[in-house]
């Protein structure tokens, strides 16, 4: 059964989506009115336009600083685009917000992507994950393999574009990402992050 394709629907999906109107037209018309698959339908198609973007430079951008609840923990993140029309977006503003939200909830990140872990952060993580007392018995083979799988699972945790978008745990923080690029039609990247927690000095 195929559903009317009208202006109210159009705006409903745009705003669900941020996507443009003759794009939103697009996708129901592809899927037959169907909404939740054009909502899919435009993720993917975002995913595509981020993928071809990527290499784009970006030299405009914003500073966005998010303080939690309670005022105790600040983040502060650069976001850049293309552009400074763009920059000044609020899609990007929100970007900037959901992503400082993400950083703010799991203390573990430390990395935007896993290309800035060196090799010295690394091999600290496999020390660590080497000495554990239930592996004294295991064979080397055996201890390796654990060893190497305990790792990735440890770094992927501190990689803020490989965690589960918070709010939207189907899809990664990366994929958030690459959705906004394909809204906007330019290469973002998230540049850098501080985290503040009050009381804490450069030594803790």
């Amino acid at each position: 059964m195929t559903t009317e394709i009208n202006a109210k629907i159009v705006k409903k999906l745009r705003d669900k989506t941020g996507a443009g109107m003759m794009n939103c037209k697009k996708a129901l018309t592809e899927n037959n009115g169907d909404f939740e698959k054009a909502i899919e339908s435009l993720k993917l198609k975002g995913m595509a336009i981020a993928d071809k973007k990527s290499a784009r430079n970006t030299n405009e951008g914003l500073i966005y600083t998010y303080i939690h609840n309670g005022n105790k923990l600040g983040i502060m993140i650069e976001v850049n685009c293309e552009t400074d029309f763009v920059a000044k977006r609020p899609e990007i503003s929100d970007l900037a917000k959901n992503v400082a939200m993400q950083i703010a909830s799991n203390a573990e990140i430390e990395f935007i992507s896993s290309d800035d872990i060196d090799d010295a952060a690394k091999e600290k993580v496999r020390q660590f994950e080497n000495s554990k007392d239930d592996l004294d018995n295991k064979p080397d083979e055996i201890r390796a393999k654990i060893v190497g799988g305990r790792v990735e699972k440890s770094l992927k945790a501190k990689v803020l574009l490989d965690q589960d978008y918070i709010r939207d745990s189907n899809i990664t923080v990366d994929a958030y990402i690459k959705q906004t690029i394909g809204i906007i039609g330019e290469n973002i990247k998230i540049a850098r992050f501080v985290r503040y927690i009050l009381g804490e000095t450069e030594q803790d």
